[in-house]
């Protein structure tokens, strides 16, 4: 049972940092249909950033996580300016796809060549004893992923429901025309979703940075598993994209404990292809009806 545990705790430390990267999908499909695949490379940036903050220029860590954020925010607005917005100008209904796919893999040969092929160790800001949780051990970072994941989450839809300039982000949702029609610049609007989308990335390449090892490659895996979870949970629902973080985190750190490490990739895949067949929308996503 403490074994359980510990496999738990991982997985929903795990699965919060797929439940951030999804997010990230979600608040650009949100506002454009549209999706940014390059998420692991910003998440890979933003530890490797991090990473040269904290280790080679001294900077403490708590201090280096805003400076990730900020990097993020302009590395997504950069994406949106270069690779999307001129798909959308010509109504190209793929090009998005090929253009954030291309700057990912830009991105992640820079960061070879700036940073190396070779995997980095990231200095725990925290204690690196585990702590006792109901009979488990817990790493203190653990539970600092968890924690980090759930206020950035929360952070964000306070300022959707709250805020006028998130006001104007869920107009742009609810209907792009009719925003526009109100005065509302849509393209700004979707501009500030896709560098939040990377800023939600680059935080959660720092927050899991002490707990693996970072890389040029560490990006890839991540981005591809978030991109499932927004599937799993659907792209429309905040609270579904959370559950299906859990759900993948915690089945592949048991499938990998109690079966073999080179399985733990397949419940999850098993898992969305089951809601695909299911509910293609998501477990709690909601299918689209347009009038035509």
């Amino acid at each position: 049972m403490e074994i359980l545990l510990q496999l738990v705790y991982s997985g929903i430390a795990l699965g919060m940092i797929y439940a951030v990267i999804a997010f990230g999908y979600q608040l650009t499909f949100a506002t454009s249909d549209t999706l940014n695949f390059g998420q692991g490379e910003a998440l890979m940036l933003g530890a490797l950033v991090g990473l040269t903050l904290v280790d080679t220029m001294g900077v403490n860590y708590w201090v280096a996580v805003p400076i990730v954020c900020l990097f993020g925010f302009v590395q997504g607005a950069f994406v949106e300016r270069v690779g999307v917005r001129p798909a959308i100008k010509i109504k190209s209904e793929f090009g998005w796809i090929m253009s954030t796919i291309a700057l990912g893999i830009i991105f992640k040969n820079v960061a070879e060549n700036i940073w190396g092929r070779d995997d980095l160790r990231f200095p725990s800001p925290l204690d690196e004893s585990p702590l006792k949780v109901l009979g488990a051990n817990v790493l203190p970072m653990e539970l600092l992923v968890i924690a980090g994941a759930i206020l950035l989450m929360l952070g964000v839809e306070f300022f959707n429901r709250k805020t006028i300039y998130g006001k104007a982000v869920v107009s742009t949702f609810n209907d792009r025309d009719a925003a526009k029609l109100m005065g509302i610049n849509t393209g700004l609007v979707i501009t500030f979703s896709y560098a939040l989308s990377s800023l939600t990335a680059a935080f959660a390449g720092i927050l899991i940075a002490p707990l693996t090892l970072t890389g040029a490659t560490m990006g890839s895996v991540l981005g591809l598993k978030a991109f499932a979870v927004a599937i799993i949970g659907g792209l429309t629902s905040g609270l579904g994209i959370v559950v299906g973080g859990i759900l993948l985190g915690i089945a592949e750190t048991t499938t990998g404990f109690y079966i073999s490490t080179g399985y733990k990739d397949v419940p999850g895949l098993v898992l969305l292809l089951l809601v695909l067949a299911v509910r293609p929308a998501g477990l709690f996503g909601k299918t689209a009806i347009k009038k035509v």
